[in-house]
């Protein structure tokens, strides 16, 4: 997607260890109408496919997923990373490791909203090594509900989450997949 690549080069801060900044924009401060584009740009990728339910985890993927529901007329449901008090009863989990903050996460649904009934896209900010999205797809499988597929706002090229969601058979469609990336070359995309 042209107007998140622009984004990208033009505000994206490279740091040591694969680390890519785009705080100013997507997950710290929140551009929304670049928002509204990749929600559309979603819509049109999984039209015609059934969904009744956009799954996602917190905290970054949430207000991607919330601007691409808006285009698929369902609700959105996250994933919490923290048991809490609202939350108790019947809970579907899945552990995620995440590999920005490099700690492993017990992530936790209510069964209430996520059932054999619902067809669900996950939609996430980033794709590295692809933990957060297998986990995340672990709860729909639990739930008994159809994953459509999966919707990333930036994929992580040369890391191997892509690779692994891919050969599992997920539908993956990322709109800026990055091949390489350095402080000193910057980023080079598909």
């Amino acid at each position: 997607m042209k107007a998140l690549k622009e984004r990208i080069i033009k505000d994206g801060i490279i740091r040591e260890g694969n680390v890519l900044k785009v705080d100013s924009f997507l997950n710290h401060q929140l551009d929304i109408e670049l928002f509204e584009k990749m929600g559309e740009e979603f819509k049109r990728r999984f039209e015609g496919e059934k969904i009744t339910k956009i799954l996602t985890i917190e905290a970054s993927g949430i207000a991607i997923a919330s601007i691409a529901a808006r285009y698929f007329k369902v609700p959105v449901v996250f994933a919490k990373k923290t048991q809490t008090k609202n939350i108790a009863g019947d809970v579907y989990t899945s552990k995620v490791e995440s590999f920005t903050h490099g700690k492993v996460y017990d992530i936790i649904v209510s069964k209430q909203f996520l059932t054999e009934k619902d067809s669900v896209l996950i939609i996430d900010d980033f794709l590295a090594n692809g933990k957060a999205l297998i986990g995340l797809a672990e709860l729909v499988k639990e739930s008994g509900a159809t994953l459509v597929g999966a919707g990333i706002a930036i994929e992580k090229g040369f890391q191997v989450g892509g690779k692994l969601i891919r050969e599992s058979g997920i539908r993956l469609e990322s709109l800026a997949i990055i091949d390489e990336m350095s402080v000193e070359g910057g980023v080079v995309f598909r």
